[in-house]
């Protein structure tokens, strides 16, 4: 095994774990404050890359592409909540039903089953080739690391809002909600919305940054979500606890994350393998607070003390 190799593919893992970090921001808002176990993030993770891709080869600037596969991200989550409250379906089935529902949509965004796009015919915005040996102002991880921070930025302050806050306490308790005059139905779209236009962003980037779109890229992607909020509360969740660093150590979560996955492939284990170990490190790091509280949690006195 050679230590060179490993040092020389970090900085790679470390851009697409950046970019996936925005990915499980938008996980952290639906499995941490609306409470939802999201699964339309599976279909739109590729509908974010498969707009942005399309447009671009359109001719439409990167910026625009950007904006508008935020959009129909947030229309997929509109979707799914519309499911859920206006139907009365079960949450995690309305996200199934969505994913189902944007394969085909995926498609026929792009026409086939993967789209590819040339760094060198198209000004993109993050690429493999701009992580090392660039400009600083063009390096991938900078341009990643600059958005993670406006969307944090941005989260920070709308959750702070009169709206956000009602949003919260939708998905901390919903009835007590109901009972102070909150809408908890428009919150949970609303929540999805923004949790799934966060995800079509993520998409975006990611596509531009493999060079393509695939109708399979978000395959396991609330996996990957998942992984990286829990690996991020377990590690960082002592020493953060402001709302923005929770969503930062979320982000930071996802880089390590991708780090491990390097290391893994680097010592050689098969790589058909990849998503059974993601699997397993989501369902130890689930598995933690239960078995904290179960096994290794002082027993409380019944009674007081005489």
């Amino acid at each position: 095994m050679n230590i060179a190799s490993l040092i020389n593919a970090l900085p790679g893992a470390a851009a697409q774990g950046l970019i996936w970090g925005i990915m499980a921001i938008g996980v952290y808002i639906t499995f941490r404050v609306l409470d939802i176990a999201d699964l339309t993030v599976d279909g739109s993770l590729c509908t974010g890359g498969a707009v942005c891709i399309m447009m671009m080869q359109a001719g439409y600037n990167v910026w625009i592409a950007l904006l508008c596969a935020t959009l129909v991200g947030m229309l997929t989550g509109m979707a799914t909540g519309l499911f859920h409250t206006f139907m009365g379906i079960p949450a995690i089935l309305s996200g199934i039903l969505t994913q189902l529902g944007l394969y085909s949509i995926n498609l026929k965004i792009m026409g086939k089953s993967n789209q590819a796009i040339n760094v060198d015919k198209y000004d993109l915005l993050v690429s493999l080739r701009y992580v090392k040996g660039v400009a600083f102002y063009k390096n991938t991880i900078l341009i990643v690391a600059v958005i993670i921070v406006i969307v944090i930025a941005i989260l920070y302050w709308f959750f702070g809002t009169e709206l956000g806050c009602s949003l919260r306490a939708t998905g901390c308790n919903g009835n007590m909600a109901r009972a102070q005059g909150i809408n908890t139905n428009f919150n949970r779209v609303l929540g999805l919305m923004i949790s799934n236009g966060l995800v079509a962003l993520s998409g975006a980037l990611l596509g531009q940054y493999q060079g393509f779109a695939d109708i399979n890229m978000g395959c396991g992607a609330i996996v990957i979500g998942l992984a990286a909020v829990i690996i991020g509360e377990a590690i960082f969740g002592k020493i953060f606890h402001n709302f923005a660093l929770t969503l930062l150590a979320v982000a930071l979560g996802s880089i390590i994350y991708y780090l491990v996955l390097q290391v893994v492939i680097w010592l050689g284990i098969d790589t058909d393998l990849l998503k059974l170990l993601s699997a397993l490190v989501v369902a130890v790091f689930l598995a933690i607070p239960y078995w904290q509280g179960k096994y290794f949690s002082k027993p409380v006195k019944k009674g007081g003390n005489r």
